[in-house]
């Protein structure tokens, strides 16, 4: 084997991260992380080379922190860095596997330098409508006394930046995802250039619980289709590939759906 392709899967807390993760990980060509001994199989926790203390990817803070924000160039940008991170990870991972799946939530501040290290890595970034994501984080946090909204906003305008950056990279909406299951299941596939696979998993609607309270908020962000009301527009997730094909298969996928408007980010 030549080496090891990583999907990095990313997106602020409560966003369907794990539940994407879980996903990917059904394939017989993706290794995921399983059983280990930390919060919902991240592999922040599991490797040392990035540093990762009790005060990083705290929830309602990480995404808008400057100093957790890293990038090509910076000074974890080494060979070093690269060999450390397989190294630690590679008990957790089935080696057999050619790809591997590695989800954690600080991931969306890391991407930039993520790619630098696994130039070949693919990038899977989870959002959810701010005001969902707000009722879903008021068990972790007083979403109110941290600006939760103002939170959320900035990590995806960073997010949207780092985007012009990434050679490979797809923003799947939670709401999609759940709405939809099989259809984005064989868009996020067609992504990594792999077939579908069969899926035992069901998938729950986790929206449901908080629509009344959802409902009656302003919350919106127009430029991932998501409206006052805990409504979501006709946007469609977007994608960046460098190979024309990949795109126009992922294209072709969600074409088959209802949605009004059409995609693309490969341009």
């Amino acid at each position: 084997m030549k080496g090891h392709r990583y999907v990095f899967v990313a997106g602020l807390h409560r966003s369907g991260t794990s539940l994407v993760a879980r996903l990917l990980g059904e394939h017989p060509d993706i290794a995921a992380i399983t059983d280990a001994p930390v919060p919902e199989n991240e592999g922040c926790y599991l490797q040392g080379a990035i540093p990762h203390t009790a005060r990083h990817g705290v929830p309602g803070h990480f995404a808008t922190d400057p100093d957790q924000h890293l990038v090509e160039g910076c000074a974890l940008d080494r060979l070093e860095t690269r060999v450390r991170m397989e190294a630690d990870w590679s008990r957790w991972f089935d080696s057999a596997r050619p790809w591997r799946v590695e989800k954690s939530p600080v991931n969306l501040t890391r991407t930039r330098l993520l790619q630098s290290l696994f130039p070949m890595s693919q990038f899977i970034i989870v959002t959810r409508h701010p005001a969902f994501t707000a009722e879903a984080m008021r068990k972790w946090v007083d979403v109110e006394a941290i600006g939760f909204r103002g939170y959320w906003q900035g990590a995806h305008d960073l997010v949207l930046a780092d985007l012009e950056y990434l050679h490979c990279a797809m923003i799947v909406r939670y709401e999609d995802l759940v709405e939809r299951p099989q259809t984005m299941r064989r868009a996020m596939f067609a992504f990594l250039d792999l077939p579908v696979c069969e899926s035992a998993r069901q998938i729950a609607n986790g929206n449901r619980r908080y629509l009344d309270s959802a409902q009656r908020s302003s919350a919106a962000y127009s430029r991932l289709g998501y409206a006052p009301g805990a409504s979501c527009g006709p946007l469609l997730p977007r994608v960046r590939h460098p190979l024309r094909a990949i795109v126009e298969r992922v294209e072709e996928v969600l074409a088959n759906t209802d949605y009004a408007e059409a995609w693309r980010m490969s341009d």
